[in-house]
């Protein structure tokens, strides 16, 4: 598989099958291995884009193309390249938008929302 040009994207061209994946936020799989297993994808942020806590269960790669997104780590903006080890938890925001190239060992889990006190 090559895909050139990452950098300079277009990343509204039909060409990309963006599938939806959290509110806001698009996924583009390049391969996955099952539900559980390896997996790489391009995820595109809508401005405002979120996706909720979630656990690593394999080490994860995430390489920033075009915009920024935060995380409880701070802010990672294009040309970023984050890597979370297993049993680390984050959750992301993409306040202006953005692209990353996502590489997972093993897919993550999504944490359960938290239950209001009383």
């Amino acid at each position: 598989m090559i895909l050139p040009g990452l950098l300079d994207g277009d990343w509204n061209s039909a060409a990309w099958d963006w599938q939806p994946f959290q509110p806001g936020v698009e996924i583009h799989w390049l391969y996955r291995n099952g539900e559980e297993g390896s997996a790489a994808a391009l995820i595109r942020f809508q401005p405002g884009g979120r996706v909720p806590l979630h656990e690593h269960r394999g080490y994860e790669h995430i390489l920033v193309l075009q915009g920024s997104q935060t995380d409880e780590d701070g802010l990672l903006t294009a040309g970023s390249l984050k890597v979370n080890p297993p049993g680390t938890r984050h959750s992301i925001v993409s306040e202006e938008g953005c692209v990353v190239l996502a590489i997972y060992e093993k897919r993550v889990r999504l944490m359960p929302p938290p239950v209001p006190l009383a």
